[in-house]
This record gives structure tokens, C-alpha cells and sequence, in this order.
């Protein structure tokens, strides 16, 4: 047990959480790594979460879309710029919503080319249910972290992704 404790304090907890046994090549790849094997930590959570409602974080993410979209709708290009996670199939998984009835499309009476999806009272209804527990959810999922620190963590988040953004 001690040479564990003193090989954790020697290798960092990363990597004595992923076995590996020599150092990262630099900084920029233990974070890289770091935020990946937090997000996988992250998403486990919430897809078990999910699982109770019959969704997925991603179905989860569109029908927020919508009800923030209100009842003018949104295109599905616009629900695909605003999603946390990219989906290539954004239809299909507007498709999987509407077959349950918690969203419906249709044509803009404007455009008839462009085709509208809406949150049905039934996906409203949804969200009411789900809306305290998942505040609960990442609640304690941050718990340890004071305030201060949570939006220290977001701006440093907010800077990796402005320096992925293309040019």
C-alpha cells in the first residue's frame, strides 16, 4: 500500500489512474488526456441518468433546443450549430423524438422548403420532470469545488475551446 501512495505522489493521479508507468510527453497532453478521461467520467453519469427517461444526453440536448426555440420552431441546421455535442444525423434523431411524440415537424409557412421542429407538450412535460433532478445531478457532481473554483474551471474550459476553433 505504501508504494502505491508513494507511486501515486511520484506519477500524478492520471496516470496512476490509467497505469501507465512513464511520465506524459508534456503538460498539453496529460490535460488533453485529463479532460478526456473526464468527460468519458462525466458522460457515464449522465447517460445512466438519461437511461431513466428513455434518453440520451444527445435527445436530451435537442429538446432543450426546442424549448428554448419556443413555438416559432427551429430548422434542423440551427438545432445542429446549437448542440453541445455534434450529431451528424440531427433528422434521425429528431425522427427517434417525433416517433415518441415529444417533438413534431413541419414546413415553414414562409419557406416550404424549410422544414420547422417544435416540442410538443408531451416533451415539455418531459423536461419539467427531468429539470430538477438533473440541477440536483450536476450538483453533485461539482460538490466539491466552491464557486470561485467552478468558474475559474469554466473560463480556462472556455479558453481550450476558443484555441480549437479553426482560424
Amino acid at each position: 500500500m505504501v508504494v502505491i501512495t508513494t507511486n501515486l505522489i511520484l506519477m500524478g493521479k492520471l496516470q496512476a489512474e490509467i497505469r501507465q508507468s512513464k511520465p506524459f510527453d508534456t503538460p498539453e497532453q496529460e490535460a488533453a488526456l485529463a479532460l478526456e478521461r473526464t468527460t468519458d467520467q462525466l458522460r457515464r453519469h449522465y447517460d445512466e441518468f438519461f437511461k431513466r427517461y428513455d434518453l440520451t444526453p444527445t435527445q436530451y440536448n435537442a429538446l432543450r433546443i426546442l424549448r428554448g426555440a419556443g413555438p416559432a420552431g427551429l430548422p434542423c441546421s440551427e438545432i445542429a450549430q446549437r448542440m453541445i455535442t455534434r450529431d451528424p444525423d440531427i433528422t434521425r434523431l429528431l425522427s427517434r423524438l417525433e416517433q415518441r411524440e415529444l417533438c413534431s415537424r413541419g414546413r415553414d409557412e414562409k419557406d416550404r422548403r424549410v422544414i420547422l421542429s417544435r416540442i410538443t407538450p408531451a416533451g415539455l412535460k418531459l423536461l419539467q420532470e427531468i429539470d430538477q433532478p438533473i440541477r440536483e445531478l450536476n450538483k453533485n457532481l461539482m460538490k466539491h469545488m466552491a464557486e470561485k473554483r467552478l468558474r475559474s474551471l469554466i473560463r480556462l474550459l472556455e479558453q481550450v475551446r476558443n484555441a480549437c476553433e479553426p482560424s
